[in-house]
């Protein structure tokens, strides 16, 4: 029996190997979004791409590939084709989860347990009895220079529900209170672990703040007799982040392909470092500069096109009456393209007949998804940028079950439909006659 299981683990493990590597060690790795970025950024500069700085003047050319970052936990990445208009990908690196409070111990008995809030809207049940861990990021000084750095503990945490034996009700209704029911447990008798691991990574430097998180530590894993289910922390949104990331990489664009991983997204968008700011505005306005074309940059604009990419529900095997009766969205059915009346998504009859055309031409599977009639609709990062960046959009996303949960789950397949189609998309130039009429030339 014991050989029998290391045979499948193998198997296992070879699968995610050949098939979905970097999104899985990009999934396992990518704890906040400050790691989202400084991977997406190793990753980028492997693939040479050229880092610009926002307080320096920009230096592009045609044919090169550059990335710009905005607080460490946001970046625009692009290649420069030979056609004066944008094809962007939108997406966010942000996922809910628990923000560690200043003074975080809290002492109850022999217990020593951590004060926090909620980031975003996370399925708080779904984060009892999993392993936890903090991270984020910590700003140290060495004299009058403030350093941001990345920092993950070493340690994990849990966040324990309590009995069955002393909460007879707890089947017939959950309610958890932030404050009193989510706070992880990090030891018994000793207090200072943190303090104690944070000032051995300053090494020597000052500890001036931080922005740490409790996040899910759980690595990634498949499931399923044919292993073709993924599941992991962040799949919504990080899917779509490192997707957007790998088409970029593998295109060759005859525009200005650019991929925008924004921050906030789950916390409404309007920071510096979120859809709602200028930072794509300015990052385009300054691209028109450099390459001696600002002043054609609003004709550009009528030219470009952006995809929203952020993940979409799928029909829930236990609950499908949750979905609308006739736009059944199932995983492994490809690219999922979101609509909604009132334009909580970007997407219209045109943006949505040209993505189809892309990814028809590219051979690639789509779905549409509507929401039930009698259940709000959430919105996301598309609508957000439109407000800056007034270009035709289409908001899609991969499809996956239990969306906000600390763990969720997607099908492997699916990713590979998302590569593919974005690649399709960033290669294809879009034009359009400034008034009905749009062609996309592949």
């Amino acid at each position: 029996m014991f050989i029998q299981i290391i045979k499948g683990f193998i198997v296992r493990l070879a699968k995610g190997t050949n098939m979905s590597n970097l999104l899985i060690n990009y999934l396992n790795r990518s704890l906040t979004a400050y790691h989202a970025h400084d991977n997406a950024v190793k990753l980028l500069e492997k693939n040479g791409f050229v880092e610009l700085k926002e307080n320096q003047e920009y230096k592009v050319k045609i044919g090169g590939k550059y990335f710009v970052s905005k607080d460490g936990s946001a970046l625009i990445a692009f290649k420069v084709g030979n056609e004066f208009s944008f094809n962007v990908v939108a997406s966010h690196s942000d996922s809910p989860c628990f923000k560690l409070k200043y003074n975080p111990e809290m002492k109850v008995e022999n217990y020593v347990k951590f004060n926090v809030e909620r980031y975003g809207g996370g399925l708080l049940y779904s984060w009892l009895d999993r392993p936890v861990t903090v991270a984020g990021r910590v700003i140290l000084s060495d004299g009058d220079c403030l350093e941001s750095k990345v920092f993950t503990s070493e340690k994990t945490f849990v966040i324990p529900s309590v009995a069955i034996h002393l909460n007879r009700s707890a089947n017939d209704g959950l309610k958890l209170n932030p404050q009193t029911d989510l706070s992880p447990v990090v030891d018994v008798f000793k207090s200072g672990g943190l303090t104690e691991e944070l000032e051995k990574f300053a090494n020597g430097k000052k500890i001036e703040d931080f922005d740490l998180f409790v996040v899910c530590n759980q690595p990634a894993f498949t499931a399923g007799f044919d292993d073709e289910l993924l599941v992991s922390p962040r799949i919504d949104n990080l899917t779509s982040a490192i997707s957007s990331l790998e088409a970029l990489i593998a295109s060759e664009p005859k525009a200005i392909s650019l991929a925008y991983v924004a921050d906030n997204e789950e916390v409404g968008s309007s920071t510096k470092q979120g859809a709602g700011s200028k930072f794509l505005i300015d990052t385009l306005t300054r691209i028109s500069v450099s390459l001696g074309k600002k002043d054609q940059l609003d004709l550009a604009l009528a030219n470009s096109f952006m995809v929203s990419d952020d993940n979409a529900h799928a029909i829930h095997p236990n609950h499908p009456e949750l979905s609308d009766p006739t736009n059944r969205v199932k995983l492994g059915e490809g690219i999922v393209i979101k609509h909604h009346a009132n334009q909580n998504y970007t997407t219209d009859a045109f943006s949505s007949a040209l993505i189809k055309k892309i990814f028809s031409k590219a051979e690639v599977k789509y779905q549409d998804f509507f929401m039930r009639s009698d259940m709000p609709c959430g919105g996301t990062l598309g609508a957000i940028s439109s407000r800056q960046v007034s270009i035709r959009s289409v908001d899609i996303g991969i499809a996956q079950l239990a969306m906000h949960s600390a763990v969720e789950t997607m099908a492997l397949c699916d990713y590979e439909h998302a590569v593919k189609g974005l690649t399709a998309f960033y290669n294809c130039k879009i034009s359009s006659d400034g008034s009905k009429k749009l062609s996309v030339e592949f």
